[in-house]
């Protein structure tokens, strides 16, 4: 029997040209609700693909993102041979589980664990702080309600207590764990959390208090020593045995190199977890993050799986199973690679760029820089002038130079602040931070000619029924008239002060604004 397939001379020229923007294909609607009928050559369907994704920002010019955008070439060739290794068969890649544990090992005793000598640390990498802070959260619930079992005491109402800066993993795993989030809310000039504050909180039913490490919001530590010694004080005096969480995200890998003297970690006895994101200053990209515990002690064993299906005994404690062995890899590469020196230049090179970004901006004499110098290398700031819209106005006029700064207003008590950050990464050096200082004066040459160009005048109008109206019954009580005079407003137009004045209209009743 003979097989043949006829094409069709359309398909047989088609297969004929070699260039993919000549072919039918490109002339063809994207699937987008369903799988298409026909399969399509690799290479047209990889420039298809290959110049939609052209229209994403620029990963190296999103300075909103605290996530890692470059690495080596000889690590990115690392972490492709390791893509197809499932980082959960452990018996089947023992060598990927042992680089896993030397990672575990060797970010325990940058944190200061409390370990003897050559004594594993407990430890497991997650997809990222989000399933960290999970796993973290639930280890601490379920202690907390062995321990109010053990007393006959009620165990159905536990909360966390926090600052109202965290990141919205928090509140995710209050939600899906049915835990109560307790804020402390931020005030004027304080934007993390007030350790004072937060013990005032704790209520027997505290399971654990969590301190940041670099708030996303400002980059500002809080101070975990004090909130270690105030909670101490409160446990003694009330029998309570309330611990600690560091959520180091995005300082677990700063405050060791260059501030090795500040008492974070579990040098401070009352931190029983941390967590720390691989992917944003550990220098690995996005999907690798680290949680650490003080002891065997702080994870309650019934929380841990012992599977055999896969080979031989494998003790899990994660929410994903399945996953990539690449940022693994990617991590104690890095390790390896940089070494305690090469993490130190690092981090001290992204201090000096946010130093020369808030050099710059001081220069401009239009912001208040709201972040610290001790802190995350990142620049929060916000516009002197009290229009909320200026900062968004700028964060949109930065865009058509391919940078990406988030603009956002701050949590309650403080939300009516509209802010503006640059992350400065490894990878956002000093050309480039000259570069967007350069670009951020041009854009606000822009925005002042926008607005000075047209003039806005904005009236307050009361209006109130005459007595001549509330003679005629045929009116309702909800109308009226209302009279406005002939009115001739002046102004001089300026380039940098904004003028502001109450123009009286008639009577004393009305008011304009220019």
């Amino acid at each position: 029997m003979v097989l043949s397939v006829v094409q069709t001379a359309e398909e047989i020229s088609s297969s004929a040209i070699s260039s993919v923007f000549a072919s039918r294909y490109v002339q063809d609607p994207m699937p987008r609700y369903r799988m298409p009928e026909n399969t399509i050559p690799k290479e047209v369907a990889y420039q298809i693909i290959h110049d939609e994704l052209q229209l994403d920002g620029n990963p190296r010019l999103n300075l909103a993102s605290f996530v890692t955008t470059w690495m080596e070439p000889e690590c990115d060739k690392l972490m492709i041979e390791s893509m197809n290794k499932n980082y959960v068969d452990m018996d089947e890649y023992p060598i990927t589980t042992e680089l896993q544990n030397r990672c575990v090992n060797i970010i325990a005793n940058l944190l200061n664990a409390p370990l003897a000598s050559n004594k594993q640390a407990i430890g497991v990498g997650t997809v990222g702080s989000s399933e960290a802070i999970m796993l973290a959260g639930l280890a601490f619930k379920k202690k907390w309600q062995n321990k109010r079992k053990a007393e006959g005491k009620p165990f159905d109402k536990p909360n966390i207590v926090t600052g109202a800066n965290v990141q919205v993993c928090w509140e995710k795993f209050a939600r899906y764990f049915e835990v109560e989030l307790k804020e402390v809310k931020l005030s004027e000039g304080y934007y993390v959390m007030d350790p004072k504050k937060a013990v005032e909180m704790v209520d027997e039913n505290t399971i654990c208090v969590a301190a940041i490490l670099g708030s996303t919001l400002t980059g500002e530590f809080e101070d975990v020593k004090l909130l270690n010694d105030l909670l101490a004080e409160k446990n003694k005096r009330t029998g309570w045995d309330t611990p600690i969480h560091v959520d180091a995200a995005s300082g677990g890998f700063v405050a060791p190199f260059i501030y090795p003297e500040l008492e974070w970690d579990f040098r401070l006895p009352l931190v029983k977890s941390i967590n720390v994101s691989g992917h944003k200053y550990g220098l690995v990209y996005a999907g690798i993050g680290w949680v650490i515990w003080r002891s065997n002690e702080d994870l309650p064993e019934e929380l841990v799986f012992h599977i055999n299906y896969l080979g031989t005994d494998q003790p899990t404690f994660t929410l994903n199973f399945s996953k990539g062995s690449s940022q693994i890899v990617a991590q104690y590469y890095q390790f390896l690679r940089m070494g305690f020196e090469g993490y130190k230049r690092v981090i001290r090179n992204c201090m000096e760029n946010a130093k020369l970004l808030v050099d710059g901006l001081k220069q401009t004499g239009r912001f208040d820089i709201i972040s610290k110098e001790r802190g995350l290398p990142l620049v929060a700031f916000g516009f002197k002038d009290t229009n909320k819209s200026l900062a968004f106005e700028l964060s949109k006029a930065l865009r058509h130079h391919g940078w990406i700064v988030p603009a956002y207003t701050m949590p309650a008590n403080v939300e009516h602040m509209a802010v503006l950050r640059v992350v400065v990464r490894e990878d956002l050096g000093r050309q480039l931070v000259e570069k967007l200082v350069s670009h951020i004066n041009g854009a606000l040459l822009e925005l002042d000619e926008t607005t000075d160009a047209v003039p806005k005048i904005s009236f307050t109008v009361e209006v109130k029924s005459s007595d001549e109206d509330q003679h005629h019954e045929s009116r309702h009580d909800h109308e009226g008239s209302l009279h406005l005079p002939t009115t001739s407003i002046h102004w001089k137009q300026d380039k940098h002060d904004r003028i502001q004045k109450k123009v009286h209209i008639s009577g004393g009743k009305t008011n304009g604004v220019c």
